[in-house]
Formats: C-alpha cells, structure tokens, sequence
C-alpha cells in the first residue's frame, strides 16, 4: 500500500531525475556526476516505495522507525556534500586569488614600463 508521503516521495524524486537530466543534456554535468545523481535518486524512489528494504538495516543499528534511519542518513549526506562543496569552492577562490594576483602584478609591470618610457 502507497501512502501520501510515498507518493510525493517518487514525485519528487522523478522530478530531481528530470532536473539532473536537463544539466546532463546541458553539458554541465559530466557523465560521473549524472549516473551518481541518477542512481542515488532511483535507490530513493525503491526505498520510498518499498521501505522495508530497510528493516535489516534499522534493527541492526537499534532505530525504532525506518524514518529515523531517513533522518540520520539524510544528515550525514548533507554534512559530507557540504564539506564537499566547501573544499570545491575554498578551491575555486584560491585560483581566482592566483589569477588576480598575477594580473595585478602583470598590470603593475606595464604601467611601470610604461611610465619609465615616458
């Protein structure tokens, strides 16, 4: 039996399919990142509708509810892909940092040659 929650769980889930395919056919996911959305998305929608795929699992690590094990797992995910991004974009500022660096010093040079020639 499919309740209300299961319901808009594979909603959701097909609609987060549809949007990491549009990024796909964009060209601004790799084919990595795409299969990885794609399966993660897809294990959501067979544990939404048949959650008790998990029963193995919660009895093991002792949580009363399968909706615990959602919660603690869904937490770990976001704090790991959060370290992720953070470190992607401590990345991105740090070369960004490099260019403009050189770019200041490059236009530093020229305006000093400049300034000697005249």
């Amino acid at each position: 039996m499919v309740f209300g929650i299961q319901i808009i769980g594979v909603f959701f889930s097909l609609l987060m399919v549809y949007y990491i395919f549009l990024h796909f056919k964009r060209k601004e996911f790799g084919v990595k990142e795409f299969l990885f959305w794609f399966l993660l998305w897809i294990m959501f929608i067979v544990l939404t509708v048949f959650p008790q795929i998990l029963d193995p699992i919660t009895k093991s690590i002792n949580l009363a509810r399968k909706m615990d094990f959602f919660i603690v797992a869904g937490f770990f995910f976001l704090m790991g892909i959060t370290t992720y991004t953070y470190t992607i974009i401590r990345k991105c500022e740090n070369k960004i940092e490099y260019i403009v660096t050189k770019l200041a010093i490059k236009e530093a040079e020229e305006k000093e040659r400049k300034d000697s020639k005249e």
